[in-house]
């Protein structure tokens, strides 16, 4: 079987970590290897990938098969398109200054749009917590103006009770002395008697 350019797993439970591995083809994933060429975290946004562009072009061009994902892993970071480029230089369609030149071009453009990527997804982060924290203030405005009317309304109420005490108290009064004043004149009737 031919050499593989593939990933070896590392890493915990559901937070993968790879390693970018050249490995005979019969060899378990995890296992034997010839060379170690960087190494792939998933788990970041954008996805890291450290590689050593000038190994895994040579183990290109000696014939190493790339897995579908390192096969991306390379397109990303360029190594397929410089392998195409020089295959055109050896086939005689352009100079290796051209090559070269188209490949800078290409690794401009594509650190550019990294770079816009990156910053649109902290862009985007920052946008939805500022949402959030908006959200969570209109909820907790909400919760003190009902707090706010509660209290209101307990105090209304506390006061409507005790004017209606005060004036129960002062209705009562009044009934209270008649009723006191009536006696005293009877206890005065039997004096004279």
């Amino acid at each position: 079987m031919p050499v593989k350019m593939r990933l070896q797993r590392f890493g915990k439970k559901r937070s993968p970590f790879y390693h970018v591995v050249i490995a005979d083809g019969r060899a378990p994933r995890d296992g034997r290897f010839i060379e170690k060429i960087g190494t792939y975290n998933p788990t970041r946004v954008p996805a890291e990938i450290e590689l050593n562009f000038e190994a895994a072009l040579s183990w290109l061009q000696k014939g190493a098969q790339p897995t579908d994902t390192m096969r991306a892993i390379l397109s990303y970071k360029g190594v397929l398109y410089k392998y195409h480029l020089l295959k055109g230089v050896k086939k005689g369609a352009f100079t290796e200054e051209e090559a070269e030149k188209r490949f800078q071009t290409w690794l401009e453009d594509k650190e550019a749009k990294i770079t816009s990527k990156s910053e649109g997804i902290l862009n985007l982060e920052k946008e939805e917590a500022k949402k959030r924290f908006e959200a969570e203030n209109k909820v907790r405005e909400a919760r003190e103006a009902e707090i706010a009317k509660k209290r209101t309304a307990e105090r209304e109420a506390e006061a409507a009770a005790s004017k209606e005490a005060a004036a129960e108290s002062t209705e009562e009064a009044p009934v209270d002395e008649a009723a006191e004043e009536a006696p005293a004149e009877d206890t005065k009737a039997e004096d004279q008697e």
